[in-house]
């Protein structure tokens, strides 16, 4: 069984990344390989790079060593790429290291991976990257902290454990995780339920001012960047939102839309059943998941309602 110990065993030096705004699953998992090759290989010299992470994830081991920037011109024996098929979605910063890297290998779960790598392990029936890098890691060798980064990473790509890519293999990775005396009420607590007072009413925000389409099967909201700034919230914070829409009742698809500072706006699209909103994102140069995908776009927000609405009635 291929094992990520076979493709590292000869090398000296390994680089990691993930895609840009990296989440819960590329959070997790990228610092759960990096601790898991610092832990079981120490002739390794390894190093994460990716933009800032969220505060709430600062807690998992390794968070202080992710580096922000390009700091050196080594070129890596090996170099991971997890949770991103596609290096136009990486941090610019770390494209270099994998271009110039001697080896690279691609971790991803997402139906759009493009197979840049000369290694691409993507799994797309699988709930999480975080479960993809536990089928490929020594159970017998992954430690406590590294635990804490593979489940926290389950938490955020399942909804904790809600969606329907969850399987009955992910609750037993899961419980074999939390036995590894892993704190799993307070990952659930504090990294994916909680929320500052000032996120709570922009959600009341974007929950008043939502509207619903073909009798109430699309639902959709959009934020300005003003309104961000206003209520001091950025839209990596805006988490959260799109689920809550989800949840109404009757509806097929939800959609939330928030501005970015330069113009572009950022859209999250959720579907309840048999909605495919990974082809509509496609339609915008997006891509995720058939239930779970979003794209970033020029096009203004009535422009991106307008043509989604016509592509869910399609499907419907």
């Amino acid at each position: 069984m291929y094992s990520i110990e076979d493709e590292l065993k000869t090398a000296k030096t390994v680089g990691i990344t993930g895609h840009i705004r990296p989440d819960g699953d590329c959070t997790g998992s990228t610092l759960g390989l990096y601790n898991y090759i610092r832990e079981n290989m120490p002739w390794i010299a390894v190093d994460i790079y990716l933009e800032p992470i969220e505060k709430h994830f600062e807690f998992l081991a390794g968070a202080s060593d992710i580096r922000h920037s390009a700091e050196n011109d080594i070129i890596y024996d090996v170099f991971v790429v997890l949770d991103c098929g596609d290096t136009s979605r990486v941090a610019e910063f770390s494209r270099k290291y994998i271009e110039n890297a001697a080896r690279t290998v691609c971790i991803d779960h997402h139906v759009a991976s493009t197979g840049f790598a000369d290694v691409n392990h993507v799994c797309p029936d699988v709930s999480s990257v975080c479960e993809v890098l536990f089928e490929l890691l020594d159970s017998d060798k992954i430690s406590r902290s590294t635990a804490e980064c593979l489940y926290t990473g389950m938490v955020h790509d399942t909804g904790v454990f809600k969606y329907q890519s969850t399987t009955s293999r992910t609750m037993e990775i899961a419980g074999f995780l939390m036995n590894k005396g892993i704190d799993f009420t307070s990952i659930i607590d504090d990294t994916f339920f909680r929320k500052t007072y000032q996120q709570n009413l922009l959600l009341g925000k974007a929950l008043l001012d939502s509207h619903r389409l073909l009798d109430g099967k699309l639902i959709y909201s959009f934020l300005t960047a003003d309104t961000l700034k206003e209520y001091g919230v950025i839209g990596r914070d805006t988490g959260g939102i799109i689920d809550q829409l989800r949840f109404t009742e009757g509806a097929e698809v939800a959609v939330f839309m928030y501005e970015l500072p330069d113009g572009k706006i950022k859209t999250s699209l959720r579907s309840v059943h048999n909605i495919d909103v990974n082809s509509i994102a496609g339609q915008f140069g997006g891509g995720g998941h058939l239930r779970a995908s979003g794209f970033t776009t020029g096009l203004k927000a009535g422009e991106i309602v307008e043509k989604l609405e016509e592509l869910v009635k399609q499907q419907l």
